[in-house]
């Protein structure tokens, strides 16, 4: 099995290239049925001006893209928040074998917190969840933004 705390920390660092523009620091990374992570992605909605341009999202289409299909059956998406509905349904769509994420979201997680969109058995993909991990160091990173943010 993958090293979760290792690739968590690659996707921590994504996430720091959101604050570069003002945007919620999230990262993602969608890694290959060996573990090589093959894109990245932060979000970049204040950036772009486009909503759905989260982390995840952007990590999924360079994946598509390098990969040729929207098929993306034994990829894993490291994530250090739990995605929304937006993003786990985009993790759903493509197939994908695993999801591995940081700290939870109580407000809009769509991967256990306020509903499980990943593994929802009444659709027509279920992906294997993984959560919490580094969540103490995920969840500083968002904290810190918000406090200052306050400010």
């Amino acid at each position: 099995m993958f090293n979760y705390e290792s690739l968590m920390e690659l996707a921590i660092k994504e996430a720091q290239l959101s604050l570069e523009h003002d945007d919620v620091p999230v990262g993602a990374l969608v890694l290959d049925k060996n573990g090589e992570v093959i894109s990245s992605g932060h979000n970049e909605k204040e950036f772009s001006k486009d909503p759905t341009s989260h982390g995840e999202i952007l990590a999924i289409r360079s994946a598509a893209t390098i990969c040729g299909s929207w098929h993306l059956d034994e990829m894993t998406l490291i994530s250090t928040l739990e995605p929304c509905a937006m993003c786990a349904g985009a993790i759903v769509a493509s197939r994908m074998k695993r999801l591995v994420f940081g700290a939870y979201d109580l407000k809009a997680g769509a991967c256990g917190s306020l509903m499980n969109v990943a593994s929802d058995s009444r659709l027509n993909h279920q992906v294997e969840t993984v959560g919490g991990v580094l969540e103490t160091e995920c969840s500083m990173l968002l904290k810190e933004f918000f406090l200052k943010k306050r400010k």
